[in-house]
């Protein structure tokens, strides 16, 4: 037979590892606020259980009220763990009247009026709401899918749910399956909510597993001092583009931009400044593209703009809007400002390119080149003209359009 204060006892130790877990995740993620509310949860939810198990030695029903709060409380926090995962503001209010009121219930129905089937029946609503209500935010896609480990954590909120439900017919039909009677039937309870209690971490686990696996993902194609694209993703989204452009016909367009005299800014004012100037030369830059765009830092003061679904004249009037705002800039420069110009070459993908996305940025830095050629801060596109006689063409020039 199933001895049920040594399922609570096994219940206790459980959830102390489980916040031991969650300890050391919040402590090596300390951004990750999700997991304070899950250790929170789990060490609440051993000292209810905890609680609870001193009605052994006590007459008194204070240990076991005091173990029901501390097991609605566990319940809530893991709720609310779920909301900052999400990056959801935590409901505190609705968490608090959800506790106030079952525990209420639960004190009136075995004080005031004893009444098992109801203290039962307000007890599981203050276990059952806030998982009900963390369900939908677990069963939402993010970024067009369902994580795995919010799946499984679906699956064992609507289990526990299902046992929640079972438990409170069977307590209506005649039977009692609350911790006082200490029943077969009940210690069958604990023994599968330990189990699905395990298994729910497991999925708040792979949840965060999944989470810090995209962010690794992220920072691996992002630039550490922009913030925009680095190399890397540039050329994941060429090798795309061109493979849709060979595909459709359609063309893009690409731009290379350049710092004008940027070893000058570092040699002058410091790497510190440098850096200031890039950061602010993104933030312009942005504020000119259409959504969609993709701003790249290729390496130094180097750029590039990949502009889908657009020609070669569209991509030259998005490089005359992101000179002008950085000319406009610069003449309200005063004091200790640092101007910041820049040259910009165009290219549009074309058959010849196909999918080489090298050949595009080699005809935009020709382009970029002519720009730099002509004085700098100015713009210039690729045009290579056809040849004229059967003789192989001769340099690929490189002109300034649309001024």
């Amino acid at each position: 037979m199933l001895n049920v204060p040594t399922l609570w006892t096994v219940f206790v130790v459980n959830f102390l590892a489980l916040g031991l877990i969650w300890a050391y995740v919040t402590r090596s993620y300390p951004k990750f606020e999700a997991a304070r509310f899950w250790m929170a949860s789990a060490f609440v939810g051993a000292a209810g259980a905890m609680t609870a198990l001193a009605r052994l030695f006590v007459t008194s029903p204070l240990p076991l009220l005091l173990g029901s709060a501390g097991i609605i409380a566990a319940s809530c926090l893991a709720a609310m763990g779920i909301q900052r995962f999400y990056g959801r503001p935590v409901s505190w209010r609705v968490m608090v009247a959800t506790s106030a009121l079952s525990i209420s219930g639960t004190v009136f129905f075995m004080v005031v009026f004893d009444h098992m089937q109801l203290r039962m029946m307000s007890y599981t609503l203050g276990q059952a709401v806030p998982l009900l209500l963390a369900l939908r935010l677990l069963l939402s896609p993010q970024e067009g899918r369902v994580s795995p480990g919010a799946w499984l954590s679906s699956i064992v909120i609507i289990t526990i749910i299902a046992i929640f439900a079972a438990r409170t017919v069977g307590n209506l039909l005649g039977g009692d399956f609350s911790a006082v009677a200490g029943s077969q039937g009940h210690a069958v309870m604990v023994l599968g909510l330990l189990f699905l209690s395990m298994t729910l971490n497991f999925g708040f686990l792979l949840m965060a597993m999944d989470r810090l696996r995209n962010e690794v993902a992220d920072l691996a194609l992002l630039d550490d001092l922009t913030g925009v694209s680095n190399r890397r993703h540039l050329l994941q989204r060429l090798s795309e583009e061109c493979a849709r452009s060979e595909r459709s016909g359609e063309p893009f367009s690409l731009l290379v931009i350049d710092l004008d005299g940027f070893k000058t800014i570092n040699d002058t004012h410091g790497h510190a400044a440098g850096d200031a100037c890039l950061q602010h030369f993104t933030l312009m830059a942005q504020t000119r593209l259409r959504p969609g765009d993709m701003l790249a830092r290729t390496g130094g003061d180097e750029f590039c703009v990949v502009l889908p679904s657009s020609s070669l004249r569209e991509g030259a009037l998005i490089a005359r809007r992101v000179l002008e705002v950085c000319r406009q800039d610069a003449a309200a420069c005063a004091g200790n400002d640092i101007p910041i110009a820049i040259s910009i070459g165009v290219a549009e993908w074309d058959r010849d390119i196909g999918q080489f996305p090298d050949r595009l940025i080699a005809h935009a830095d020709h382009a970029l080149y002519a720009a730099k050629k002509n004085g700098k801060n100015d713009f210039a596109v690729y045009d290579q003209a056809p040849p004229l006689s059967p003789e192989p063409p001769g340099p690929v020039e490189a002109t300034r359009k649309f001024a």
